[in-house]
């Protein structure tokens, strides 16, 4: 009989607009490649050609809360069967950019959106799914909105003013708080080497 030699995870990075946290990809990568994992690396929303449609809907077209929150799960379940579940029952690492907590943080802690709705959505579509590790960048909000100035044309969302940036930071580390043993939370407001030290204190546990 066959032993696997490690388990195939779940990891997720979360963050406000401005976090940084896509800056840290192609290292994570690279240290767990290194450690001969295949890793997979996608993106929410988004991840499939149907989801990257929808992704462009969802980051420039007003909408109603409601149905952002649904066209973000119609994204996730098409993410999941595609993509996420095939991908780890093979025993590749999975390396999302934004999940599930982004919904709760976005369209819950900013919008509005009954969290009982979403968890009846994540219960429906994730049917138990959960990342193993959620690195969270938290950054003070006025770091985010300076960052978000010297970028790239903004989207809907990194148009938002301080006070949406405040509820989204608010239900992350309240995120955090309620899963301890899934979060790790890097205080991504310092020197980009410093950062890139603790993700790799990180990653190295796995």
């Amino acid at each position: 009989m066959t032993t696997k030699l490690f388990k195939a995870k779940f990891i997720t990075l979360e963050g406000m607009d401005g976090a940084g946290k896509s800056t840290h990809i192609p290292n994570i990568i690279s240290l767990l490649q290194t450690r001969g994992f295949e890793v997979v690396s996608t993106r929410e929303p988004g991840g499939t050609a149907i989801g990257e449609r929808l992704r462009e809907l969802l980051l420039h077209e007003p909408m109603h809360a409601e149905t952002e929150t649904l066209l973000m799960f119609a994204a996730r379940r098409e993410h999941i069967a595609n993509v996420i579940a095939p991908a780890l029952a093979r025993g590749a690492y999975v390396l999302s950019d934004r999940f599930t907590d982004a919904t709760y943080a976005y369209q819950c802690g900013a919008k509005g959106v009954d969290a009982a709705k979403i968890q009846q959505l994540e219960h429906w579509v994730q049917v138990g799914l959960q990342p193993d590790l959620t690195i969270l960048f938290d950054v003070p909000v006025e770091v985010s909105i300076q960052r978000l100035s010297n970028a790239r044309e903004p989207d809907k969302f990194e148009r938002e003013n301080a006070e949406f940036f405040t509820k989204i930071r608010n239900a992350y580390l309240q995120r955090a708080k309620e899963n301890p043993a899934r979060f790790r939370i890097i205080d991504a407001n310092r020197p980009l080497e410093l950062v890139k030290q603790s993700v790799e204190e990180i990653i190295s546990t796995l």
